[in-house]
């Protein structure tokens, strides 16, 4: 194996081709070829990545090989020679795909040139079209790309901001797909060949977070029995995504604003400043603006995530992208879960379309994913999707108590489990919260971890809503569900 650049020589002329090897054979991986035939052998079973040809082979055309060899799969840049040129020749050729075109007498130094130039043009091409790829591929999934007008200013936001240094603040409920908005950034800025790191904020304690942001020095606390390096320092030069922002304590504020302000950090246990080159992008559920007039989030801080502010619509602001991406998952879950792919059967659109998908994309994937994996048919219908789609008022998954949409309206759906928890009519969104919580724990058995994953939400954050709202004695004790419920 060789990482050499491979040239294929092809003249019938023997002494033509053993001079052309011997010239270039220090800096290129040769084969030579006298005929087209030959020369087709190596097209075919080996890796060519430039072909130098003669345009007169005997009784073969050069040009008819040039087409050949531009037919492959993978084809190489082609370079014509021949004794016998003309402009008319040389159009042609170039005109049917060849880089270039040299008359003999060679001048083997200028065709060592030709050669290196002609793989660094290819080298520029593929990683145009690589990009070019990676770009689309970007902003054709999970809700970046959509047919929705709603949509159209963000992703020319997204655009704009990218190539800048800027910080950015993603806004929008549990599921809208804020995490692939800030890849999607970083992939278009400056920075794709470096890191982006993620870090779920409200997943970890306060202890635990400030140890992953910022790294720790050995003996830094009990259990610190090595130096570790923190997020931080692992995207240096690069993203570093903080989900879930305003879940992150005082304390980790403050040395979050320093690190923003100075592109500074210190490790736990440490004084030692670390200079880094990390670009920040947020994103949150929660009103940060009344969190900081709470006193619950710091003003300085808050105006240094937010230089540039992305809001993400909910899914039921923008069902006219229901369609594209249902198609975009049946066809990436079909391939995950080792199953053939299926369109949606005419009764399954309408119906999500009257649903509104209060876990928003992430509830669309998983209900797609439902539906691969039950479908026995040619077709993904409404009777392989989960049941709630029958009744558009009923819970899915991913419901989001912090961002609730017509929370009357799913309180008064949920209420059955338990007559005791029929709401009243003037429900406010704290009690309509209260309730869908309440509800939650009670399908879960009484289990944080499940209930948090029906709402949406972290168990850290479920915590939180549990003592805001006075619910932790009320929920001590086991429900039993009635079986209809379970």
């Amino acid at each position: 194996m060789t990482d050499q650049a491979t040239v294929l020589i092809v003249d019938d002329e023997k002494h033509t081709r053993d001079g052309l090897r011997l010239s270039l054979e220090d800096d290129f991986d040769c084969y030579v070829a006298s005929n087209a035939a030959e020369a087709m052998e190596y097209l075919t079973n080996d890796r060519i990545d430039v072909m130098l040809t003669d345009l007169r082979l005997g009784e073969d055309d050069g040009m008819k090989l040039l087409d050949a060899a531009l037919a492959q799969p993978k084809p190489p840049v082609c370079i014509m020679m021949t004794a016998y040129g003309s402009v008319d020749t040389a159009v042609e050729a170039m005109r049917r795909g060849a880089y270039h075109f040299v008359t003999k007498p060679l001048n083997l130094d200028e065709v060592e040139i030709l050669i290196k130039r002609a793989l660094r043009s290819r080298s520029l091409e593929h990683e145009n079209v690589a990009l070019k790829q990676q770009v689309e591929r970007k902003f054709s999934i999970e809700g970046i790309l959509g047919q929705a007008e709603v949509m159209k200013p963000i992703i020319d936001t997204i655009q704009q901001v990218a190539p800048s240094r800027a910080t950015v603040l993603i806004e929008g409920e549990s599921g809208t797909g804020k995490e692939l908005v800030a890849r999607a950034i970083h992939n278009l800025s400056g920075r794709p060949k470096a890191n982006i790191v993620s870090v779920h904020c409200a997943a970890l304690s306060p202890q635990i977070l400030e140890s992953e942001l910022f790294g720790h020095e050995k003996g830094a606390f009990t259990g610190a029995q090595e130096r570790r390096i923190g997020r931080f320092e692992q995207a240096n030069g690069g993203t570093l995504f903080l989900d879930e922002i305003g879940e992150i304590d005082a304390s980790t504020q403050v040395k979050l604003l320093r690190a923003l302000g100075e592109q500074t950090i210190e490790r736990v246990g440490s004084s030692k400043p670390i200079s880094i080159d990390v670009r920040v992008i947020a994103a949150t559920n929660r009103d940060l603006a009344k969190m900081v007039e709470e006193g619950k989030f710091r003003e300085d801080l808050y105006w240094r995530l937010r230089v540039v502010t992305i809001q993400l619509p909910p899914l039921r602001a923008r069902k006219s992208d229901i369609s594209v991406l249902a198609d975009h998952f049946l066809k990436e879950l079909a391939k995950a879960n080792g199953k053939t792919y299926k369109p949606l059967g005419e009764d399954a659109l309408p119906a999500m379309m009257n649903y509104d998908w209060p876990g928003n994309i992430r509830e669309l994937r998983a209900a797609i994913e439902h539906g691969v994996v039950m479908s026995n048919s040619n077709r993904v219908m409404l009777k392989h999707l989960p049941s709630y789609l029958l009744n558009p008022r009923g819970l899915g998954i991913g419901l989001r108590a912090p961002s609730l949409i017509a929370a009357k309206d799913a309180a008064t759906a949920m209420a059955p489990v338990d007559p005791t928890l029929k709401p009243k009519s003037d429900l406010d969104i704290t009690e309509a919260e209260h309730q869908l919580i309440l509800t939650a724990l009670q399908r879960s058995g009484n289990n944080r971890t499940v209930a948090a994953e029906m709402l949406g939400m972290s168990r850290r954050t479920l915590q939180r809503k549990l003592k805001d709202l006075n619910m932790v004695r009320t929920h001590r004790r086991r429900v039993t569900l009635p079986q209809s419920a379970a």
